[in-house]
Parts: C-alpha cells; structure tokens; sequence
C-alpha cells in the first residue's frame, strides 16, 4: 500500500437501525477521540460503503429490518478479514454469542453497554487491526527484500543489512496509531528514524519534535499542552500546545529518558486516553497525534531503579526501534564518510579534497562512542584543516580517535611471552608481511560483506589493486 493510501485516522462504522443508539453511541466514541465515526441505520448501504472507505472497525447491530446482521456478518468476515466486527445486540442469549463468534466477530457485547467497555472493546478491536496488518506488512517486506518507500529513508545513509531491517520495521508499523520507543546510542540517528517514519505514515499533519531533556515538570505541560490566559502569573495570552500542533501529525519526544515522575504520569494519560487539559482549562481536548519516544538511556535499568514507571514503559513498548551503533555495522563506516566529505566541503565552500591512502583502514580502526556524530565531527575538522589543493590531513583523525578511544593501555610484553589476537599462538615467529596482506584482505571482505569496493576503502587502496591482489592470491592457490 502506498503512502497515499493511509488513513489518517481510523474510521468506525455503526450498524443499527434505532437512531438513538446510534447517536448516544457515535457521542461516547467522539468524545473518547477514537476516530472518526460513521453511523448508517440501513445495514444494506454498509458494503457499498466499504467498497468505497476503508473501514477499521465495524460495531454491528443483529436484529435489523432487510439485512439483519446474522446475514451481514459472514460477508463481512469473508470480504474483509482485516476488519474486526463487534456485534452489539439486545440479544442475551448464549447460543446467539457462541454463533456470531463462530462466524467471526471480534466482540458480542450486549446493551445497553458500559460506556468504558464500549470505548475499550473498540480500541482493543483497532489495536488488534493495527497488529494484524503490521505482521502483513512485515511478511510482504521481508519475502519481497525490499523498501516500498525507499525515498523516505533516502537521508540515512547505510549500507548495513541491520539498517535496511530497521527500515523493513519502521514500514512495518508505519500504518498504526501506537506509540513508538526508538532507542540507541548518543548520535546514531535516532531523530532521523522518526522522520522517516513519519514520512511512510503518510499522516497529513507536521512532524513537530521537542526535547524533553530540557523541561521540568512545569514547562513540559506547559510545553505540550498549552496554556489559558491568566492560567498563571505571566499568562497573558493564551498558547497553543506541541500536541495540537501536531494534530493529524507526529509528536516526536526526545530524550524522555530525562523526564520528570509527574511529566511521565502526564505522558502515560496522554498515551491512555489521548486527551489533555491545557493549564488553567477544564475542558479536555482530544489528541490524534502519533507519539514517537527516543532515549539514549537504559530505561530498564531506571525502571528497576524507580526513576522510570513502569507502566509508562509497557505502554511504549507496544512498537520498539532499537538502532545499532556504528560500531556494530563497520561497513557505513566509508559510505557515511564520503558523504560528510562531500557535506563538509559544500557546507565550507571548499573543493572535496583527495582521501589519502590509508583514511578508510584508519576511520574502519575507530569505536565511536558518539556513532555517526562524532564521525562527523571528525570529517568536518579534518576539511577545515586541509589546504585548499591539497589532500585530507590525516593527523587530526588519528588524534580524534585516539582521545576518544576507550581501549586500555597494554604494557609491552617481552618476546617469550604468547602474543595476542592475531599473533596468539605464534610467538616464535612473526607472521610475514605476505601472511599479513592476507589475513587483512580476508578481514575486509568480512567487514565490507563481501563488497569489494567497501573493502578496497577499508584496506586504503582502489579497487583495481584489490582485485589485483585476488586474483594473484587464486593464481598462486591454483
């Protein structure tokens, strides 16, 4: 399904030919903001409208004069699978339950209804569309290997098989209303992901992201929710919030890690029950926002430590976005590197100056604790030091790794003793320079996954002398 294709909001339709419990039921949804509703009290009109609208959900009276729902409910279940169906009847009966779901319905609820059950069945019935459509939406990815929105995620630049299966992911569950938790290292791009999702929902609002590191309990609400003239000392007019801003769009929370224990009781209503109250108000608003989370913190860790509700936690775990860290993914090492040459020379209006011999193999030795961040940065000095004509110092580079590298200092060993890694084993000899060249090249490919290219960067030589190398290395085999 393309982009333009999403709902932006999830559509409910009411089945039922009595027009007030059409109306008192269409008013207890609106006001618990579940989506747009659609009431019909002619059951025949129902499929034509589905042949038209896509329909999340459908609550649907039996007793019904031309149609009755007995009759409608097999069709409905047959045509349209990924729709559930809630059956609401004045029918007490237990053979009447069993039957209807036997033919399918997700529910049997039997009026009148609680209100609370009636608003809860329906939003389990949308969440239970929203999953079944997302594990489709991951199988057909997955069988397929490739992206349906590809261009959404065109500013992240990988050549990693784990990325590519965070981007299957993200279009996986791009199509739902749930909260998403993206977490990862400092400078892993995890603001990047939640505009890319963003982008695939489809959604007609704006992304509007906001960092919560910097708002106390006071100035979160204030932030989010907005506020009323003379809410406060200093209100002297009133404010519209993030949250409505966001309307039809993303809210995205950075660092939420970071917030306060009444912020996070703040978010987890907000999550519950996607109302709000500006500050001074007491009239709820309804929110259609889609909340994206981030966190660069252990949020499990601080749940243990009390510092992070649980509850808030669960509930943000019902879709989570875990990116790796550079580290862990050495093959965007050079393609995330020529890229920020090529930034870095534009954003300093400079010629892209040569890359050295030896700058891969040098970036590839790298931890990175701050990812592509700090690869960045490294790129940038390294431009801003290179004389006009000539080519990218490597001095500072080495210098930038060397005070961010986290290895320990090894005292010097005496030759009698064993060496280590690669030298374990063989410590009455040193491997020769023809060993060495081997072992490297074979490392590469590792690394580099077998692309040549990425592994001739790695190793600080073009590619034709790489395939020099191997096809001399098969002669000599041969």
């Amino acid at each position: 399904m393309t982009s333009s294709a999403i709902s932006e909001e999830p559509v409910i339709v009411l089945v039922d030919d009595d027009p007030s419990i059409l109306l008192a039921a269409s008013f207890v949804l609106r006001g618990a903001g579940v989506g747009r509703i659609i009431t019909l009290e002619e059951s025949r009109d129902l499929l034509p409208l589905m042949a038209t609208q896509e329909v999340s959900t459908v609550v649907l009276d039996l007793v019904m004069p031309h149609l009755s729902g007995d009759e409608l409910l097999p069709r409905l279940v047959q045509r349209y699978p990924e729709t559930p169906v809630i059956v609401m009847t004045a029918t007490d009966e237990v053979s009447t339950a069993v039957g209807c779901m036997k033919d399918g319905a997700f529910d049997f609820l039997v009026k009148p209804v609680e209100e609370n059950r009636f608003v809860a069945c329906v939003r389990k019935a949308l969440e239970w569309r929203g999953l079944r459509r997302q594990v489709g939406a991951l199988k057909r990815s997955l069988l397929s290997g490739r992206l349906e929105h590809a261009d959404a995620f065109a500013a992240i630049v990988t050549a990693s098989p784990k990325m590519r299966a965070v981007f299957q992911y993200v279009e996986s569950i791009a199509q739902t209303a749930e909260p998403v938790l993206i977490t990862g290292e400092t400078g892993v791009g995890k603001e990047l992901i939640a505009e890319a999702l963003h982008r695939v929902s489809g959604r007609s609002g704006a992304l509007v992201p906001v960092n919560a590191a910097g708002l106390d309990d006071a100035l979160f609400a204030d932030t989010l929710f907005g506020h009323k003239k003379g809410a406060y000392s200093g209100a002297e007019e009133s404010r519209t919030g993030l949250i409505a801003q966001a309307a039809r769009g993303t809210l995205f929370l950075d660092e939420i890690g970071d917030l306060g224990h009444s912020s996070q009781v703040k978010l987890l209503r907000l999550l519950q029950e996607r109302k709000y109250y500006p500050l001074g108000s007491d009239v709820a608003r309804v929110s259609d926002a889609r909340i994206l989370c981030a966190t660069h913190r252990d949020l499990e860790a601080m749940m243990a430590e009390g510092r992070f509700r649980s509850d808030l936690y669960f509930r943000l775990q019902v879709h989570r976005i875990e990116i790796p860290p550079l580290r862990e993914r050495p093959e965007d090492i050079a393609p995330l590197a020529h890229h920020f040459l090529a930034e870095a020379a534009e954003s300093l209006n400079r010629e892209l100056p040569d890359t050295p011999p030896g700058l891969f193999s040098l970036l590839a030795s790298g931890h990175y604790p701050g990812n592509a961040r700090q690869l960045r940065a490294m790129i940038f000095d390294a431009v801003a030091r290179a004389d006009r004509h000539g080519p990218l110092p490597l001095d500072p580079i080495r210098k930038a790794l060397r005070n961010n590298s986290e290895s320990t200092v090894i005292a010097p060993v005496p030759l009698a003793v064993e060496g280590s890694g690669l030298f374990r084993g063989v410590a009455d000899r040193l491997p020769t320079l023809k060993e060495m060249e081997n072992e490297l090249v074979a490392e590469a490919l590792v690394r580099s996954g077998g692309n040549q290219g990425v592994a001739a960067h790695f190793l600080g030589i073009s590619r034709q002398a790489l395939n020099q190398r191997l096809r001399k290395k098969r002669d000599e085999e041969d």
